[in-house]
């Protein structure tokens, strides 16, 4: 049996305190940008003295802490022939 997707959300308080919700996996993790799968995509955390306070990939939740600058979802490509012409 398929085991469904996290709820995703997101909640950035004051532009230094961000939780993410449906994390199935920490990617990469500097002062300067978190990387994040989630069930909506790669999510690119950027910004500047970047810390993880809490981390719990159990219930998919993620706590950064910083000056938060963008928050950027990597482009899915679409598949087949119009995924070659566009992509």
């Amino acid at each position: 049996m398929a085991q469904e997707p996290l709820p995703h959300r997101l909640t950035l308080a004051e532009r230094s305190k961000l939780t993410v919700t449906g994390v199935t996996e920490v990617i990469s993790f500097e002062d300067t940008q978190v990387l994040l799968q989630t069930g909506m995509g790669m999510l690119a955390v950027q910004g500047s003295q970047l810390q993880l306070k809490n981390l719990s990939l159990e219930g998919g939740q993620v706590e950064v802490e910083g000056t938060v600058s963008a928050l950027v979802y990597e482009q899915t490509r679409q598949g087949g022939w119009l995924g070659r012409l566009f992509g």
